[in-house]
């Protein structure tokens, strides 16, 4: 297990960060934070840690998280 999955109940972000989560991937949901959980818990996801940050990659998108804090940065749509 890693440190990401963890301290999932840890994971959150600012309000800044909810919105950057919804332009940049689009998302209808309420809740980017949950929704973010759910990706990041799902089989088949890709986590690794690079310096100071956590990076999962499930389906299409990359999420950014904080190591030390657990605040979502940032998520991206990837090209599979």
């Amino acid at each position: 297990m890693n440190g990401l999955i963890e301290n999932i109940v840890k994971l959150h972000t600012t309000e800044m960060g909810a919105e950057r989560i919804k332009r940049n991937l689009q998302l209808e949901a309420e809740d980017p934070v949950q929704w973010c959980k759910t990706q990041i818990l799902s089989e088949g996801t890709i986590i690794e840690r690079i310096g100071k940050n956590w990076y999962a990659v499930a389906g299409n998108c990359r999420i950014t998280v904080n190591a030390h804090s657990y605040t979502i940065i940032t998520a991206h749509k990837v090209k599979i």
